[in-house]
């Protein structure tokens, strides 16, 4: 009678800390299974977040690898405003924000400024796209930082990080966290800072 009552004491301290989904297993008399806990969605913050680059600074030039292996320069995209995300499918933050993204890049694709998610997966791009496709992530490109040079360069503290880049390649802003980037907001303020 004690065993069982310490089980059934223990299986509601475990209840109560997994936000009471086991307590409402006993309770209705099934048996309880142990399930990883999935963690809660990082909440998004606003674009309101953002810290302006006063005053706007050229970006250091780094290699960007796209997804074929080719590696690019900043200097390619002159006269291309960007907003420069740098992510990796293993960081929980970062990609409850790549459904926004893929959204901000639908809507600035008519004003000529580019999304470029960089990902930081040492495997490369068969990780990010097998992630794009398990998830699907539709209208965003596969951009890696592979050595993480880029995320070096640029004084990049952790992921994930945003830039936001002019056309005339100085860093205008720059957001630290997962940023809800569907709103209307957010495109506005990108088109503002890009010009």
């Amino acid at each position: 009678m004690r065993q069982v009552r310490r089980r059934r004491a223990l299986l509601i301290l475990g209840a109560a800390a997994a936000g009471g989904s086991l307590a409402v297993a006993w309770r209705l008399g099934k048996p309880v299974v142990h399930t990883p806990l999935t963690p809660p969605a990082p909440r998004l913050a606003s674009i309101e977040t953002l810290q302006r680059t006063e005053p706007p600074a050229p970006l250091p030039p780094a290699a960007l690898v796209d997804a074929a292996g080719v590696v690019h320069g900043l200097a390619e995209f002159a006269g291309t405003g960007l907003v420069i995300n740098l992510w990796a499918t293993w960081c929980v933050p970062c990609v409850a924000e790549l459904p926004g993204l893929a959204v901000l890049a639908r809507r600035l694709k008519d004003s000529s400024i580019r999304v470029l998610p960089l990902s930081s997966d040492r495997d490369g791009a068969p990780v990010v796209a097998s992630y794009y496709h398990q998830h699907g992530i539709e209208g965003l490109p596969i951009w890696l930082d592979p050595k993480g040079e880029a995320v070096r360069i640029w004084g990049v503290q952790g992921i994930p990080t945003t830039l936001i880049v002019d056309r005339e390649g100085r860093e205008r802003g720059r957001l630290v966290g997962a940023v809800d980037w569907a709103s209307d907001a957010a495109a506005a303020e990108i088109r503002g800072l890009v010009g």
